[in-house]
């Protein structure tokens, strides 16, 4: 990188520990803070912890600096269907959550054959007619019109129906919880029959 590439970059300061930055010199450009979280998680996940913190700012709003957090939850390997996960999210991010008064999570499904949605949690019918939904609109087998089948029938459909509903969800942070509706759940859609373990990369901001 040159030298003046370097003078355009904004600042990049690490710490084991992240506190709100106040009373620094002005600088061209917000400074980032991040830190890797020291506390161990359960689980195979991993955890990374930022603020951002205008250098400008006077000590009063320091405390309102923006928050981030991140972690990648590992979801074992489901049957085919679709399969309401919210208690499973609200756990893994249950000690970062209510760090955040106002703000947004976002979800990430690393995958290309399932998907994330949100609807009814109450009654499972409603799942098990959605696969149902989803196996007759996309079909299968011998008669079906796919050409990519390196890992079997349901290797395109699985696909098609991963862009259908989505790889990744907003959901708004109020009060430290998921401001969900009171019927609404997370789901996870797994649409391959011999399924491995999904990763979700999950980031809380706000303030």
């Amino acid at each position: 990188m040159n030298s003046a590439a370097l003078a355009l970059a904004p600042a990049v300061l690490s710490s084991a520990s992240v506190r709100p930055r106040c009373g620094a010199a002005p600088a061209p450009a917000p400074a980032i803070i991040s830190s890797a979280s020291g506390r161990p998680r359960r689980g195979a996940r991993s955890a990374v912890r930022c603020e951002v913190a205008s250098s400008s700012a006077p000590p009063a709003a320091a405390t309102q600096a923006a928050k981030w957090a991140q972690t990648t939850v590992v979801l074992p390997a489901q049957r085919r269907g679709c399969h309401l996960i919210t208690p499973q999210i609200v756990n893994e991010i249950k000690d970062d959550l209510p760090e955040f008064k106002c703000g947004m999570a976002h979800l990430f499904l690393q995958h290309t054959s399932a998907s994330l949605t949100i609807n009814e949690k109450y009654d499972p019918n409603v799942r098990a007619d959605t696969e149902t939904f989803l196996s007759r609109t996309v079909p299968e087998g011998p008669s079906a019109p796919w050409t990519h089948t390196m890992e079997g029938p349901d290797d395109m459909p699985a696909h098609i129906k991963s862009s259908m509903f989505g790889s990744s969800l907003t959901i708004p942070i109020t009060n430290g919880r998921l401001n969900m509706g009171y019927w609404q759940g997370i789901w996870l859609c797994e649409h391959r029959d011999h399924a491995t373990p999904r990763q979700i990369v999950i980031t809380l901001n706000g303030i």
